[in-house]
């Protein structure tokens, strides 16, 4: 049976929610689908770039309109939906921050987040750093509140998931720094 592009997205997407970044192989992909790997790259050149398309799903299912005005709340706004977008699916927050730092794909976050900051005023190069610094505080509190929940859920750990970093608190001590340097 031959499939489309998006029916092999749709399902890597679907094996990454189901059994995590690491049953994501071509082979298996492949396996699923009743085809050979090697038709799996008629439609993407190389795993990376199967990755990337992923990252970029995962972003994309977890949009949402913008309401926000305020620059320090559209920051909010494109920070909280990175968030969720990334726990909304299993590994979702390795495959997102990898395949950005990987130069990949997964950069309409930060691009988003530049915008936001130079109509805001900020210096072009502040923008970029601001933008990146968001972008990893998101990252990194995603990481680790995915990470505890699935070490938790398999019972590897005991902890308590109350110990996670509120992430609005850490987001506003970003922004209100952020707000120091634009005043």
């Amino acid at each position: 049976m031959a499939h489309r592009r998006r029916d092999v997205l749709d399902h890597a997407v679907e094996l990454l929610d189901t059994h995590g970044l690491a049953a994501l192989t071509m082979r298996r992909l492949g396996s699923e689908l009743g085809v050979q790997p090697s038709a799996i790259y008629h439609h993407f050149a190389s795993k990376q770039e199967l990755l990337a398309a992923v990252a970029d799903e995962v972003l994309a299912r977890g949009g949402r309109p913008r309401t926000a005005v305020e620059w320090d709340d559209r920051l909010r706004e494109v920070c909280t939906e990175l968030r969720l977008a990334m726990l909304a699916c299993t590994d979702g927050a390795d495959v997102v921050a990898t395949v950005w730092a990987f130069g990949l794909g997964a950069a309409g976050p930060v691009t988003e987040l530049e915008k936001v900051l130079t109509d805001a005023g900020a210096p072009e190069e502040l923008a970029a750093v601001a933008a990146r610094t968001l972008l990893h505080y998101v990252f990194g509190h995603a990481f680790e509140e995915q990470t505890a929940r699935q070490a938790v859920g398999l019972g590897a750990v005991e902890r308590s998931l109350e110990s996670l970093p509120d992430f609005d608190l850490g987001l506003d001590l970003v922004v209100d720094g952020l707000r120091a340097r634009l005043a």
